[in-house]
């Protein structure tokens, strides 16, 4: 047998090792149209190369690939090299300080071995694709892997905090989730001092520590509904409730978990709950919605919905507040 056709079986063998989790000698042998020994060389020949592949004597034994000490060359199939790719160029312009750089340099290896066929294909899709994406704030990388590890291993986290009125206060928790919205990073933790769960900004966090304390993982809330119950009301002056006639899902869709939250409710209404500074902002986003909508709480923003009713009407030319028909 030729270099070139061992070497395409055993990139073969590769590309069906990365495909599921586990292989035994007659299922690779079948596939490879080989005997159980020449897979066993070949396998030897991967481990030349660097990769690790593990294998396990006996009854429903095997080979898999591991991971090693460093990052060997990966194969990707047509469907893989594209969503990758597309993944690659949304990255770049996300949130994550170094990350657009990084991404970056990775499109620009796969593009360069791409075959035009696919490449055209990733060119069209991203040609075709804007991203409605407001700023956000940058986070750096080894922060975000620092917490991940904290969360990982349940090992507390020290960490000055910038609270609200701008004064920085050392804090020590138990952290349970990272959860992104889009625009911001947050951690979900059990406050150790204040013997409580609290939502914490990653941008607001300076000289992050995991320590080496270990805590033994407590019941805890849903992470995600509770960095939304956090960021969409605890921040704000004012919180709304809103009954708005409109499918829960609708209203999903036109406001973003990190604005609001909505709740079911019954007969096609839903609840929207908002927070803000300003009960004028929030009754102009209520009317945006252009469903009929009913202020549950507070007061004061029926007030706030009536003095904008009364503007719409001037706008209109109706200085009576009664609008011209017709």
């Amino acid at each position: 047998m030729t270099v070139e056709a061992t070497t395409e079986r055993v990139l073969r063998l590769l590309a069906l090792l990365q495909r599921r989790a586990s292989w035994t000698a007659a299922e690779l042998a079948a596939e490879l149209r080989v005997t159980d020994r020449s897979v066993r060389r070949d396998v030897e020949r991967l481990r030349a190369l660097g990769y690790p592949v593990h294998a396990t004597a006996g009854v429903g034994g095997g080979y898999q690939l591991g991971a090693g000490t460093r990052l060997p060359p990966l194969l990707l199939d047509d469907e893989e090299a594209i969503a990758t790719a597309v993944s690659l160029r949304l990255a770049s312009g996300g949130t994550v300080a170094g990350a657009g750089e990084a991404a970056l340099r990775a499109l620009a290896k796969l593009d360069q071995v791409m075959p035009p066929r696919l490449r055209a294909e990733v060119r069209a899709v991203h040609g075709a694709t804007e991203t409605l994406v407001g700023p956000g704030v940058e986070i750096d990388a080894e922060l975000l892997v620092t917490l991940a590890r904290a969360c990982r291993d349940s090992v507390r986290v020290r960490f000055g905090y910038a609270a609200r009125d701008g004064e920085e206060r050392e804090r020590t928790v138990e952290p349970v989730r990272m959860v992104a919205t889009g625009r911001r990073w947050y951690l979900m933790a059990w406050d150790v001092d204040r013997d409580d769960w609290r939502t914490f900004r990653l941008d607001r966090m300076r000289e992050v520590e995991a320590t080496t304390w270990r805590f033994r993982a407590r019941e805890h809330p849903d992470p995600v509904a509770y960095v939304q119950r956090s960021v969409t009301a605890a921040p704000y002056r004012y919180l709304a409730r809103v009954r708005v006639h409109a499918p829960p899902d609708r209203v999903r869709e036109l406001v973003p978990p990190q604005v609001g939250r909505v709740e079911d409710d019954r007969d096609g209404w839903c609840v929207l709950v908002a927070g803000g500074q300003d009960l004028d902002w929030l009754a102009v986003h209520v009317a945006r919605l252009g469903f009929e909508a009913e202020v549950l709480e507070p007061p004061e923003l029926r007030e706030a919905a009536a003095r904008l009713a009364r503007r719409i009407a001037t706008m209109a030319g109706d200085r009576d507040g009664t609008a011209d028909a017709g």
